[in-house]
């Protein structure tokens, strides 16, 4: 059987890719060196182009005016695919990043929805409130907050409680604030600033808003347009050129960017993808400062996602361990089958 060490260098760099991408900057640790075999699975990058979109994730600019579901299922119908899904719902007027899973990918999607979201909005205030008066409203919202959905929401208008991480004034101009705002997933700009206005005792609303991030996707040179996706399918299906739908589709692996990653075996893959659990014997490497209970993206040595799964024993341990279960695998995501079957096989 012929391995591949520069497949293994490859693998690494694509990681190293994605890691940059989600802004994840914890060092790989290696347990056990191995390699891999060049016969199966392959660089997410080369996927055969089909396998490819069934397995991407598009960072899109969502327009003004429909719905998110809306956007989604015209990205159905001009990549005529049966199945997407979106990384968090944004209201009909909002603009900004929308995570699209296509395909096998909706399988990582919902990591997304849950993940950090970033907006910049635009509070208009009812009256007349000084500099530092308003900075003072703002700053005791930042931490933990009680917030009821606003009436138009599509959700249960029950209090909930949310985090907000920071919010930023970024430009003043009379009644009109622009601010940046970063918070946990499920909280509601709108009321934020209605209940900003209230602590200042003049009253405000939101008045535009447009997401700027959510988890590893951000407004960068990734953040592509309807448009840009019709336009790519139309010159693949009339001239073959399937450049421009490898540049506005993402391998789904960037939605887990912002992970930590433990990296398997070969020998180790088909196990999980039949919904094994991760044995120690089967990590080749591993992030560094990965916690009991911590998500974590299992991947093969070419940089393939293969499961998500919670960590059941800290780095530490795992680089120490010679035995035991160090992940217990609550997502597959890749296909049985794509590596060869090694486990379950009686020595002679």
């Amino acid at each position: 059987m012929v391995m591949s060490s520069s497949l293994v260098e490859q693998g690494l760099k694509f990681i190293d890719e994605i890691n940059r991408f989600g802004e994840f900057n914890k060092r790989l640790l290696l347990k056990t060196k191995a390699d891999t075999d060049p016969n199966y699975g392959c660089i997410p990058w080369n996927r055969p182009l089909r396998e490819y979109i069934g397995y991407g994730v598009i960072n899109l600019d969502k327009p003004p005016g429909p719905t998110s579901h809306e956007v989604v299922a015209w990205i159905k119908r001009i990549l005529k695919l049966s199945k997407a899904g979106h990384g968090g719902t944004l209201d009909p007027k909002v603009t900004g990043v929308l995570p699209v899973a296509l395909e096998r990918a909706t399988k990582v999607i919902g990591i997304v929805v849950h993940t950090m979201k970033e907006y910049i909005c635009v509070m208009q205030l009812h009256g007349d409130v000084s500099d530092e008066k308003l900075r003072e409203a703002i700053s005791l919202f930042i931490g933990e907050i009680y917030q009821r959905p606003p009436l138009r929401s599509s959700v249960k208008r029950s209090l909930r409680k949310k985090r907000i991480y920071y919010i930023d004034i970024l430009e003043r101009e009379g009644r009109y604030v622009l601010l940046r705002i970063g918070c946990e997933a499920g909280t509601y700009a709108r009321k934020l600033c209605r209940d900003i206005g209230e602590i200042l005792g003049v009253g405000a609303h939101m008045r535009e808003l447009r997401r700027t991030r959510a988890g590893p996707f951000k407004e960068d040179e990734t953040l592509v347009r309807l448009h840009d996706i019709a336009e790519a399918y139309y010159i693949w299906e009339t001239e073959g050129n399937e450049k421009y739908l490898r540049k506005v589709i993402l391998p789904m692996e960037f939605s887990v960017g912002h992970l930590p990653k433990v990296i398997i075996r070969d020998s180790a893959v088909d196990a999980i993808c039949h919904g094994a659990d991760l044995a120690v014997p089967g990590i080749s490497m591993l992030n560094e400062g990965i916690k009991v209970g911590d998500m974590v993206a299992v991947m093969t040595l070419k940089g393939e996602l293969v499961a998500l799964g919670k960590a059941l024993m800290p780095t530490e341990k795992i680089i120490e361990a010679s035995k035991g279960i160090a992940v217990k695998t609550v997502r597959v995501i890749m296909k049985p089958g794509t590596y060869p079957k090694m486990w379950g096989k009686k020595k002679e």
